[in-house]
């Protein structure tokens, strides 16, 4: 009899994939259960335990909190991606890199199929499946969720039925996922975008109304593009972000209520705390404006737009993003230095930046003292740079099609000596 083949499950321990390991089974597959820690504080032994007591033949538990932040999220900061101006993509950064590692343990184990929990509704079944075939082809990508019928209730019975451990937990009205970048919140009532998000939807960010009365200065560091420390002391990639996590979320910083378009065309209302995302991105922004040029800095904001829509489609692990990361990192090597931050009841603003080689110059931007911009050179770079409308308008006529006569109020004041 031949042996049965091998898959390899993202595996969460909650209640879908603790059912789809039963379910696969039943398939034909032999299960491999892999569980990643992008930075959720679960108790990953207990975890890998139940797998294994469900049916599994083997469990992974990996920790790649450092590949997250080092690999995806940070060419990410670097690049300024935020989707559709307000997402920073938490759980979208995360897929890949699951995904990535479901298809090198499917190498290592002999396995001929991955498989992951995600609805036919949402955005991370395109992640998972596209990043598979980008990286292995030959792989099936089998989505039981996706392909079983069962809703809710149906899994609680089958899990009943086939003696499943289930977590014991509070069941929660919202879907949540989280990592070291973000949390992201839906279902319940925030599927009414015009309710206001209720308090138990945030775990992370204290109420602005009841931060702190006085401001917090904060000072991040920066070495090309990348955070390094924070008030002057370095610090590793997970404990940087792990405390601007702790410290943005004690002012209220990080609440994101964004109504968004998903990539199979639904509009979804989702609620994002992201404390360390949004004062990195703010910091990193703020020393670009101090270190890039004009030309750059404008072109960069398009490439970021492009960035984020990449990423939110699925498309990590494509040409076109690879070689945006090319311009990407070519920009980043002066982009060092210093941003002083204000925290303040949910409110981030810039107050300070320096870097040691921006491109601001005290004595041309000053109007005081030690001015060495010449003024009298600009009467002829405005010749110069106005010619073309000038020359239009002696051979064409006047340009604008607005009534001049119009701006002028009929009753204005008229005084003479």
């Amino acid at each position: 009899m031949p042996e049965r083949e091998k898959l390899v499950l993202a595996y969460s321990g909650g209640l879908d994939t603790s059912v789809a390991i039963r379910w696969l089974t039943e398939q034909g597959y032999r299960v491999v259960a892999l569980t990643i820690d992008l930075g959720e504080k679960k108790d990953l032994d207990a975890i890998q335990q139940r797998a294994l007591r469900t049916g599994a033949v083997a469990a992974y538990v990996v920790d790649g909190r450092v590949p997250f932040l080092r690999d995806f999220v940070w060419p990410s900061l670097q690049a300024g991606a935020l989707y559709e101006r307000e997402y920073p993509m938490a759980t979208a950064l995360g897929r890949p890199l699951i995904a990535a590692m479901l298809v090198q343990i499917a190498r290592r184990e002999g396995a001929t199929a991955i498989a992951h929990g995600c609805t036919g509704k949402g955005n991370d079944q395109v992640r998972f499946d596209v990043t598979t075939g980008a990286l292995a082809p030959d792989l099936k990508v089998v989505a039981p969720v996706r392909d079983w019928g069962m809703n809710r209730e149906d899994e609680l019975e089958y899990a009943r039925r086939h003696g499943i451990e289930v977590p014991a937990t509070v069941e929660s009205p919202y879907s949540v996922d989280e990592n070291l970048w973000g949390r992201s919140i839906e279902a319940g009532i925030l599927e009414d975008p015009w309710e206001e998000p209720p308090a138990d939807v945030y775990e992370w960010t204290r109420d602005p109304e009841r931060c702190p009365a006085r401001p917090l200065t904060l000072e991040i560091r920066f070495e090309q593009g990348l955070p390094v420390g924070v008030d002057g002391r370095p610090l590793p990639a997970v404990e940087l972000v792990e405390e601007l996590n702790r410290v943005g979320g004690a002012h209220g910083v990080g609440r994101i209520d964004h109504l968004e378009n998903r990539l199979i065309g639904i509009k979804s209302r989702e609620v994002y705390e992201a404390p360390a995302a949004v004062l990195l991105l703010l910091a990193h922004q703020a020393l670009e404006d101090i270190t890039l040029t004009k030309e750059v800095a404008r072109f960069k904001e398009r490439v970021a737009a492009e960035w984020a829509e990449l990423v939110y489609d699925g498309l990590w692990f494509s040409p076109l993003r690879e070689a945006l990361y090319a311009f990407v990192a070519q920009t980043q090597r002066h982009v060092s230095g210093e941003v002083r931050l204000k925290l303040y009841r949910g409110h981030a603003w810039v107050v300070g930046r320096k870097a040691p080689e921006q491109l601001y110059r005290t004595e041309l931007a000053t109007y005081g003292r030690g001015d060495q911009f010449d003024q009298r050179a600009a009467a002829g770079f405005i010749k110069l740079f106005g010619m073309g409308v000038r020359t239009a308008a002696e051979v064409q006529g006047r340009l604008s099609s607005l009534d001049l006569e119009r701006l002028l109020p009929p009753d204005v004041k008229r005084l003479t000596p």
